[in-house]
């Protein structure tokens, strides 16, 4: 279990950084200043706090082999899916010429990539479960009730 667990979660991780380095070309994007856009900022640096927080609580749980943690990861992404979703809310609002509109896209994509991160944390946190119980089972989690996804 440990084997195919670390592989899974080695997975993950990667799928993390590529995600990482998406949102680090993306922030290369010359940014429109608006009032509406340091209310956006502000929502990427939540979402960046609490996705670096669900990534450590992860490898931690995963490390200690703590199911109960893992499982905290579940209320987490929840306050990262709420995020992302005033964060593309504030931004379907921006009104203004072709460069406001295709800046407001491009942070829509990264409001996603850092939500993503989140969703890829309690990915690992199912690996963790699995470790410790050798039954494989997707938490439930808000963006998808019933562990849908």
């Amino acid at each position: 279990r440990l084997v195919l667990a670390t592989l899974h979660v080695n997975h993950h991780l990667e799928r993390m950084a590529d995600l990482c380095v998406n949102i680090a070309k993306l922030g290369k994007v010359k940014r429109v200043i608006s009032s509406e856009s340091e209310v956006v900022i502000d929502g990427f640096e939540e979402m960046g706090s609490r996705a670096e927080e669900m990534t450590r609580i992860a490898l931690d749980s995963l490390f200690r082999r703590d199911p109960e943690a893992a499982q905290s990861l579940v209320a987490l992404d929840e306050l990262i899916d709420n995020s992302n979703r005033r964060v593309v809310q504030q931004l379907a609002r921006l009104e203004g010429d072709a460069a406001m509109r295709e800046w407001a896209l491009l942070m829509i994509i990264v409001s996603r990539c850092l939500e993503r991160i989140g969703d890829n944390a309690v990915d690992i946190g199912e690996q963790t479960a699995y470790l410790v119980s050798g039954d494989f089972q997707e938490f439930e989690d808000a963006s998808h009730p019933g562990g849908d996804r």
